[in-house]
């Protein structure tokens, strides 16, 4: 029989990755909880490289890193696949999973965390960020087509956290005129039931992301 665990935290838009992919597939699991502030051993001895979640355990096998356990998970368990058959169509959603990693991602948390000028530069380039996977987005529901693939897991942190967001900065990036693609295809993620149950408290969030905002403001202010 298969044992898997996931070490997680409740906040955490990496780890909520591997939770929708476990759950889109069936897989069932155990979840332990981890306090970022205070580590366990456990997880210390599982990544001791990042020592940061998600961590996944299949049958004592260690994998970190959020994009390389889903790719794990969906070499594991084929059932409900995450990723199209066709290489050219795998090739295109890892990169679009990457470009989400290494500058979508990165440019919206630079408007969080910044205000001033600096905020007023980094909107532009968010929004560049943003117009090219509404681009991707045309004629199709999903990211992964009619179904939930691994570009849409890797980016559904925005159809949580973006109203987080807004309600912390009063900065809407993703306004429905602008990108009427994205701010459907945000709806359409929220409602399957799989991520709807998964999602983490809106007022813890718009708590814990208030302070980490302030913290950033505060490191900047010449002392």
């Amino acid at each position: 029989m298969s044992e898997v665990k996931l070490f997680r935290t409740w906040s955490s838009p990496y780890a909520l990755r591997i939770v929708w992919a476990l759950e889109l597939k069936g897989i069932d699991y155990e979840t332990i909880f981890e306090d970022l502030s205070n580590k366990s051993q456990l997880l210390l001895q599982y990544n001791p490289v990042h020592k940061k979640v998600p961590v996944l355990v299949h049958n004592g096998k260690v994998i970190s890193e959020s994009l390389v356990i889903i790719e794990y998970i969906e070499d594991t368990w084929k059932d409900t696949p995450l990723l199209p058959e066709d290489p050219y169509e795998r090739a295109t959603a890892r990169f679009w999973a990457k470009f989400n990693d290494d500058k979508l991602l990165p440019s919206i948390w630079q408007v969080f965390v910044t205000q001033g000028k600096e905020q007023e530069e980094a909107i532009p380039v968010a929004t560049e960020n943003l117009s090219f996977i509404e681009e991707d987005l045309k004629g199709k529901k999903f990211f992964g087509g009619q179904t939930i693939g691994l570009v849409d897991i890797t980016i559904g942190w925005m159809a949580n956290l973006i109203s987080v967001f807004i309600e912390i900065t009063g900065i809407n990036l993703i306004d429905a005129d602008k990108f009427p693609l994205l701010f459907g295809w945000m709806q359409n993620f929220s409602d399957v039931p799989v991520i709807k149950e998964s999602w983490p408290p809106h007022d813890k969030l718009v708590i814990k992301f208030r302070a980490i905002r302030e913290s950033y403001l505060s490191a900047d202010v010449p002392k």
